[in-house]
């Protein structure tokens, strides 16, 4: 369990047309120049936890430096694989005015977790540890947050869809509402294809790494596959309890060399469980996105389908926090 200060440092109040300066703490350092505007800007930082250089976005709500005393919900947004928060550009991730978003990096092939194998080409990848014990303090120590559960939502696309479903379960006590986007969020045995998707972004993105690096080996042979178990967030949705949990998912038009067409299973899968639970759920199945944006044809990188998800979740996350 993670226990974080409820009285928060302010870094800065007033908006000089440039982003504010935030102050280093819980050993995350900052490196090189802050960039972007007041309310929408990307931080550098360094940290023992993961090698190398890190990027942070934060967006601020456009009225943000109008009430210095007014505080505000946090959205932490994952992305997914070979991606970094200075390509989240997402349109609906700017547009509410009541809630901070939070971009971390997750790297190319984090999964979100503490790494089984430490002594990689990569070198420390404690990402579980650098974004919950360093990043969420860190932002309510240099941000005006709420820091409550109830105001604190995690949700990601695709390996940020699993990353937001796992810490959701893996933390109860910080995050009052989560959400996958097409998230890989069923690495149980019968999702094979999802769980060699994983050990293929080991060895795809160079510099390739052990196959086994994140979870072991995948195979249940002599119980050879435990931690993908006691990671997989379809065997665990009990400690969903208590947490608000939205699902959007399309069916990648039913071709199975479609990415969308194994999410949309394995969607179903985390829905099912809950249902037999008597968890409550949001759960949107766009399908081949006709009905679901201009453009979105229901497929796993269609920008419009990814748009029009933020869009319902944000709302939704907007209400939920008035609340």
């Amino acid at each position: 369990m993670v226990v974080l200060s409820t009285t928060a440092t302010l870094a800065a109040d007033g908006d000089t047309g440039a982003p504010p300066t935030l102050r280093d703490g819980y050993s995350l350092t900052q490196v090189g120049s802050t960039t972007g505007t007041a309310t929408n800007f990307v931080i550098t930082v360094t940290t023992p936890q993961v090698t190398g250089n890190h990027h942070i976005k934060i967006i601020l709500p456009s009225g943000y430096y109008d009430d210095p005393a007014r505080r505000y919900p946090v959205l932490y947004w994952l992305h997914g694989a070979n991606s970094d928060p200075v390509e989240q550009n997402y349109s609906a991730l700017s547009k509410s005015n009541s809630m901070i978003t939070v971009i971390p990096d997750g790297g190319a092939r984090s999964w979100y977790v503490n790494w089984l194998k430490q002594n990689t080409v990569l070198g420390a990848q404690n990402w579980e540890t650098f974004h919950i014990q360093q990043v969420i303090p860190f932002i309510d120590a240099n941000l005006r947050t709420i820091v409550t559960k109830q105001t604190r939502a995690i949700a990601g696309l695709s390996m940020g869809g699993f990353g937001a479903f796992h810490y959701a379960q893996n933390h109860p006590e910080l995050f009052g509402q989560t959400a996958s986007l097409s998230g890989d969020v069923d690495l149980s045995v019968r999702f094979m294809v999802l769980r060699l998707a994983v050990v293929a972004s080991l060895v795809a993105y160079k510099p390739a790494v052990d196959s086994d690096a994140v979870f072991g080996s995948p195979y249940p042979v002599l119980n050879a596959d435990r931690r993908w178990n006691e990671i997989d967030p379809s065997q665990h949705v009990d400690r969903f309890a208590g947490t608000g949990v939205s699902i959007h998912v399309g069916n990648g038009r039913g071709n199975p060399t479609e990415p969308e067409f194994w999410l949309e299973g394995a969607s179903k899968n985390v829905a099912k469980n809950m249902e037999a639970r008597g968890l409550p759920y949001h759960f949107v199945d766009y399908g081949d996105g006709s009905n679901w944006g201009t453009g979105c044809d229901g497929g796993h990188n269609n920008m419009a389908c990814r748009e029009a998800s933020l869009e319902d979740l944000v709302h939704r996350l907007d209400k939920a926090f008035a609340a």
